[in-house]
């Protein structure tokens, strides 16, 4: 129950569907989801935080940055359901 929860609040805000929209197309770092959505870094991270905490992204260290992508082999069932219902919705 508590991963069902923690999946819905992650997609109850815009922005993190928003930014789930852009790694469903391909790996970003922050800077790149700054940019390609106009919002300060430090909301940028704090939403992948958040998504990466309810199981939907996984993040790499490349070098200096950051790159995050979907979170294909999610221990979050519910995760896994909802990126294949947005993958076709949006």
């Amino acid at each position: 129950m508590r991963d069902l929860v923690k999946a819905t609040r992650a997609l109850s805000d815009e922005t993190r569907i928003r930014i789930l929209k852009i790694l469903l197309e391909r790996e970003c770092c922050v800077c790149e989801v700054m940019q390609a959505l106009d919002i300060s870094q430090s909301r940028a991270s704090r939403n992948l935080g958040i998504l990466e905490d309810a199981g939907f992204v996984r993040s790499r260290r490349d070098g200096l940055w950051m790159v995050y992508s979907i979170d294909e082999q999610t221990t979050n069932s519910y995760a896994a359901s909802l990126i294949e219902m947005l993958r076709g919705s949006l």
